[in-house]
């Protein structure tokens, strides 16, 4: 079958279209005929649709880059604000405007206008055509294009439609205007802003708004009343308790313990437990059992007190300096602090604690070292003076060059002045060094005294308990200051075993050139010190040699050996 014969068949056919080549011809023949163009925005003119011979709308085909079947992009010469509209014509108008006259293409409306004025501005009496009653002929769709459908706009213009609608926003914004003007729909509430406030703690913001909350009582769940009777019981428990402990509190006599001194300007005494209490059979239990059987014995026994040990009264009597020096310095910070210095374990520290309390005893520091050697801390805890039953720890302090001394307690009990601090010092190896010692034990006492006698006026060096002896001076002069020399808590005695006349002069000129007073000098020319320490009864005698000690424990003076000078390895 021939082009020409397919052509005429496709021709023939109801609801086809030409092809391209008879739409281009037709169109070409009728723009002839009329001479007619519609003029749109710019020099772009559009061609009137023609129409075949049975009335039918030949239409061209979409472009895949116009904007619209009949018109194409606008110009970009021309920008495009918010007020102006650019209107293509509709598909249904341009087939009906098209059948008209020409006279009637040359005066339809600008662009400008409205669809509304366009569509009036149509003969309303002229008979319908058979072009206006034939139904339009939808585009055929491009095998090959990216639109698959054509959507026919009829009423309105596209164009217009899509640039007239306004932003989502102002469309939510009159909705909800619409709705809160309805009658019957409950309106947006709106709450003020209130500035930020000062933060206020809980109790004050209980007393401004209170424990109830003002609501109405139909509105109040069952749950948030139980919640506010339970609140409201609670609050009055509490009430109740607080009121009992304050009667409580008021009904017990005031009995201020006084605040231990900073230990940077306190004289620090530390004191083994073994030295503060008797702890004899504990000692035995550790030596003859192990230790875990000794730990087992201390947490059975916590709730038992233990008895006084040798240094009990002297840290006693240490206290009552304490006592009498705040009475008349209330912001004195030269006081003494006793610190409980032991190598017990921990678990020990609970039955210490109990045995402390319970005698009144001001002691706020502890070291337990759990087996450890507590030398080490004496430093740390600035010790001024080390007190233990334990002779090897106290060379050992002695040759970290700390004033230390071993403990021991009196055969006989005696009775002791609560009131005075009487604390007794042997001369040599003691307060002074062990020159003299020396000459004594290597060339006899002849030649001894013959050195004391040339080296008269010159001072003796000192010994490991110097510096206790001037605390002991510089608390002294506080009490004389305020007139109470004849009333003072502390006397200091020298008992030596040095003759006045030969070799007395040379102490006494020492201790005056050291700044110091001692308030009773004893030289008893080599006699026992026993029975003079009975009638001294002090706290603690300090002496370098052990027949000394011996023989003062069997009056029942409390003694402190101190291992130190040419006697210690003599012996």
């Amino acid at each position: 079958m021939s082009q020409t014969s397919l052509k005429q068949k496709k021709k023939n056919e109801p609801g086809r279209r030409y092809s391209k080549e008879s739409l281009d011809a037709e169109k070409r023949k009728d723009s002839d005929k009329t001479g007619a163009r519609l003029s749109t925005q710019g020099s772009q003119e559009l061609p009137l649709h023609n129409t075949d011979s049975r009335g039918y709308v030949v239409r061209n085909q979409w472009s895949r880059t116009s904007r619209s079947p009949s018109t194409g992009a606008p110009s970009v010469d021309e920008p495009r604000s918010r007020n102006t509209v650019i209107k293509a014509p509709n598909s249904s108008t341009t087939s009906r405007t098209s059948s008209a006259s020409p006279s009637q293409h040359e005066t339809s409306p600008p662009p400008q206008t409205s669809e509304k004025s366009s569509i009036q501005q149509t003969p309303q009496n002229r008979p319908i055509t058979q072009l206006e009653s034939q139904p339009p002929t939808p585009p055929e769709t491009e095998p090959n294009s990216r639109r698959t459908s054509a959507k026919m706009y009829t009423g309105s213009d596209p164009w217009a439609h899509r640039e007239n609608r306004e932003p989502r926003d102002l469309q939510l914004r009159d909705y909800a205007h619409s709705c809160d003007s309805r009658e019957g729909m409950p309106k947006t509430r709106e709450y003020p802003r209130t500035p930020p406030t000062e933060w206020k703690p809980y109790v004050q913001r209980r007393l401004q708004y209170g424990t109830s909350v003002d609501l109405e009582p139909e509105y109040i769940s069952d749950g948030l009343q139980q919640r506010q009777r339970q609140q409201t019981e609670e609050d009055e428990v509490d009430e109740a308790y607080w009121t009992s402990v304050s009667m409580l509190y008021e009904k017990i006599p005031s009995c201020a313990r006084p605040r231990p001194p900073k230990p940077k300007h306190a004289i620090t005494i530390a004191v083994s437990s073994r030295a503060l209490f008797n702890m004899v059979d504990d000692r035995k239990i550790y030596e003859e059992e192990g230790l875990e059987k000794y730990m087992e014995y201390q947490l059975t026994n916590e709730n038992v007190i233990l008895t006084p040990g040798p240094a009990f009264r002297f840290v006693k009597a240490l206290q009552h300096v304490n006592s009498r020096l705040r009475d008349l310095y209330p912001e004195e910070q030269d006081l003494f602090d006793i610190v409980l210095m032991t190598n017990n374990h921990a678990q020990v520290g609970v039955r210490l604690i109990n045995s402390v309390n319970h005698y009144g005893l001001l002691i706020d520091r502890f070291c337990l070292t759990g087996g450890k050697s507590p030398i080490g801390y004496l430093k740390a805890y600035l010790t001024n003076l080390y007190l233990s039953a334990d002779s090897e720890k106290v060379q050992e302090a002695i040759k970290e060059g700390i004033a230390s001394a071993t403990m021991y307690a009196g055969a006989k009990d005696m009775a002791y002045c609560d009131t005075q601090l009487r604390v007794a010092f042997d001369g040599d190896a003691v307060l002074f060094s062990d020159e003299s010692e020396h000459i004594a034990k290597d060339h006899g006492l002849d030649k001894f005294f013959q050195h004391e006698t040339l080296f008269e006026n010159k001072p003796l060096a000192q010994g490991p308990l110097k510096s206790f002896l001037e605390d002991l001076g510089k608390l002294q002069k506080k009490f004389y200051a305020k007139d109470e020399r004849l009333l003072c808590p502390i006397r200091t005695y020298l008992v030596t075993a040095r003759s006045a006349a030969s070799s007395g002069a040379r102490v006494l000129k020492t201790l005056r050139r050291w700044g110091l007073e001692i308030d009773e000098a004893l030289f008893l020319a080599g006699a026992p010190k026993g029975p003079i320490l009975v009638k001294i009864r002090p706290h603690i005698f300090f002496d370098d040699q052990m027949f000394h000690i011996e023989s003062a424990q069997k009056f029942g003076t409390i003694t402190a050996h101190v291992p130190y000078g040419i006697a210690q390895k003599r012996n």
